[in-house]
């Protein structure tokens, strides 16, 4: 469990929780916040990806902007950040911001994943392609990959209702289901080559993971993509699955002793440990909370059981990780020190806000509200590039901005996902 803090304590139930304090109180009281994320989503979000982003000329999205934002022309395009941002156009096109003109630009994406991105001989779908697609420059399969490909599709369906999406994602959980579900351990392995034939070896994957390894992030992200996905279809497989991911991330990924996740674990959900092993991603961390509280509501499961869990999650984050001082949270520490890696990036404090919401409406305690304004306050101030539009990838430890506008990991998902799932709370009577 995480050490003292030196914020209210967590442990003492909260009057929402005890069911003293009605969730519209809880939701008035935050109302001042509305205007400062429709500015951000307006304002800075909207305007740097759309319709800039789309290439007319190739297909899909353009996602290769320097520091300041400018284009720096044709690159490769990854289908992690293709997806997502077909997945970024498909929701904000569903929400009360959505125009017809977006569910076009998710569309555009779509096409490109259903016909330059996907393998027409062996399903499933491209890390990497060329520009326009003609090509693919690293055909494997990676599921982390193939998460976000299914989260798009469903999401895309959600938004378009075009059913050509919902058999492409029926497919792909086939063939990830079929290839990939360790009916032993549980959970799923994570490396293929392009005929899904596994890659066992200990050389580093795709997102620098060993390809014979199993890891919170990819589960983490895919326990997403399963939650949308049983949304749109219904079926009871997915619910199967889901459930099975929700009891992943609840228990095999957590260091119970520690009080945080670790990210890398044998097949049998033993966590690799050591110096460069045992450390904790404050992110991945928080944001594994409120994914999990949407996939239990996705699965219908009460999620009750695990308010301790959400609790010492958050706890150990603002333990060791968060900047009392300015607000926001760092990147990385090793277990039970502060952080070690005190930088902080955009997705951190995406994630950071929108877990901060999450717990101020479940459980009323007043340190989430804390947080969830800090680090808005901290966005506003510093992440947020007013200037070049977008948010900035990194603020070093001496306050200086870094890091590329748009690359094949860096697109509208983190900080558009989350000033959506704010407003959308915010709006919540």
């Amino acid at each position: 469990m995480a050490g003292a803090m030196s914020f209210p304590c967590f442990l003492i139930p909260s009057l929402v929780f005890a069911g003293l304090v009605p969730q519209s109180a809880v939701a008035q009281d935050l109302q001042t916040n509305t205007a400062k994320l429709e500015r951000i989503l307006n304002a800075n979000i909207l305007p740097f990806w759309y319709p800039g982003c789309l290439d007319r000329e190739d297909g899909g999205y353009k996602l290769n902007h320097d520091p300041q934002g400018k284009w720096l022309g044709p690159a490769p395009k990854a289908l992690v950040t293709q997806a997502r941002t077909v997945w970024f156009f498909s929701r904000l096109a569903a929400s009360p911001y959505g125009k017809p003109a977006y569910v076009d630009a998710a569309r555009h994406g779509f096409e490109f994943l259903r016909d330059r991105m996907w393998d027409q001989k062996n399903g499933g779908l491209y890390w990497l392609v060329d520009s326009p697609g003609t090509k693919a420059l690293d055909p494997d399969k990676h599921l982390y990959g193939q998460a976000f490909a299914l989260y798009a599709l469903s999401e895309y369906y959600a938004a378009s209702r075009d059913s050509e999406a919902l058999q492409l994602a029926h497919r792909l959980f086939e063939l990830v289901d079929l290839h990939a579900h360790d009916a032993v351990y549980g959970g799923y392995h994570e490396s293929f080559s392009r005929d899904w034939t596994p890659i066992d070896d200990d050389k580093p994957s795709q997102i620098g993971t060993p390809n014979n390894t199993k890891s919170m992030n990819t589960h983490l992200h895919l326990m997403e993509a399963v939650a949308r996905y049983y949304e749109v279809s219904r079926e009871p497989l997915v619910r199967e699955r889901l459930r099975e991911l929700i009891m992943i991330l609840s228990n095999a990924v957590l260091r119970k002793q520690v009080g945080a996740c670790t990210d890398q674990h044998h097949r049998n959900w033993l966590p690799l440990l050591g110096p460069e092993k045992s450390i904790v991603s404050y992110g991945h961390n928080i944001e594994n909370i409120w994914l999990l509280m949407q996939a239990t509501g996705s699965a219908s499961v009460s999620d009750g059981p695990l308010l301790d869990l959400y609790v010492t999650l958050f706890g150990y984050a603002l333990d060791y990780g968060y900047d009392r001082e300015q607000g926001g949270f760092f990147y990385t520490g090793g277990f039970g020190t502060p952080a070690g890696d005190r930088r902080k990036s955009w997705w951190v404090q995406a994630e950071g806000l929108v877990s901060a919401l999450r717990m101020y409406r479940r459980t009323g305690d007043p340190i989430y509200r804390t947080v969830f304004e800090q680090t808005l306050d901290w966005i506003v101030k510093h992440q947020v590039d007013w200037k070049h539009g977008e948010w900035f990838s990194w603020i070093g430890t001496d306050g200086r901005p870094s890091g590329m506008k748009a690359d094949p990991w860096k697109g509208p998902y983190h900080d558009g996902r989350a000033v959506l799932e704010c407003l959308r709370l915010l709006a919540e009577k």
